[in-house]
């Protein structure tokens, strides 16, 4: 592993750790990490005067155990949350990730397509959650129905990103790399 890779390394475990005092920022912070990992390592290749050798042929076993290490920081801070519905379901989202992440683990890398079904809506949960007990405590659902609605409406965005990313198999890093280095 290159000098760069076990920065980015160091940092997608300290990171998350800052979601225990901090909790929109440190999730934020997590996602963002998550989501420029490659880049930092190849901007930080470049930096150093490294061979460009990034994480490895692992990179999606090992990305993937990282953003669960993550989530399990914010399932934890679920377990928290008065609101008994919203926690059961946070905390059975994010089950629903880990079942999807073992799945794939023991299927290997040529079932990358099945993550597409596993989508990691648990995050955009905890984020809605974390946004509205600071900023807007009536949006939190107290009622079946309204969950539901959030749920549908978080699912969006989810299940774009989740097929770019696994079914379609897009890597916006590669344009980040492209256009920004």
């Amino acid at each position: 592993m290159s000098i760069s890779a076990a920065i980015v390394l160091l940092l997608r475990l300290i990171i998350p750790l800052t979601i225990f005092r901090y909790r929109i920022s440190g999730a934020l912070a997590s996602i963002l990490i998550d989501m420029l990992d490659v880049v930092l390592v190849d901007a930080l290749q470049v930096i150093l005067g490294e061979q460009r050798t990034g994480f490895g042929t692992y990179y999606q076993r090992f990305d993937k155990w990282l953003d669960i290490y993550y989530l399990s920081f914010e399932a934890y801070v679920c377990l928290s949350w008065p609101n008994r519905m919203v926690r059961n379901t946070a905390i059975t989202l994010f089950m629903f990730r880990l079942v999807g992440i073992g799945i794939f683990e023991i299927t290997g890398e040529e079932s990358r397509k099945l993550i597409f079904f596993f989508p990691n809506l648990f995050e955009n949960f905890f984020l809605y959650y974390i946004l509205c007990a600071r900023f807007w405590p009536r949006m939190i659902p107290a009622k079946a129905g309204t969950l539901l609605l959030v749920l549908a409406i978080l699912y969006i965005p989810k299940f774009a990103q989740e097929y770019v990313l696994h079914f379609a198999e897009v890597k916006p890093w590669q344009w980040l790399k492209g256009n920004l280095l």
